[in-house]
């Protein structure tokens, strides 16, 4: 069943309130291996993605 137009203004407000967006490219080809990465081990894209960018921190925090 679709979300009523209710519900999908109620998320779309919640995610203005809580969330920044960033638009990243990748090579044509290159999102699809990242997203069946992330599926396989993550679960989701975003998931997957802010994990990799919360770790590279740590890292360079480190090294630093």
């Amino acid at each position: 069943m679709p979300a009523s137009k209710a519900k999908i203004k109620a998320n779309n407000k919640y995610d203005k309130n809580h969330y920044d967006g960033i638009h990243m490219r990748v090579p044509k080809g290159k999102r699809e291996i990242i997203s069946e990465h992330a599926k396989e081990y993550d679960g989701s894209l975003n998931k997957f993605l802010n994990r990799a960018v919360d770790e590279a921190m740590e890292r360079d925090k480190s090294n630093g």
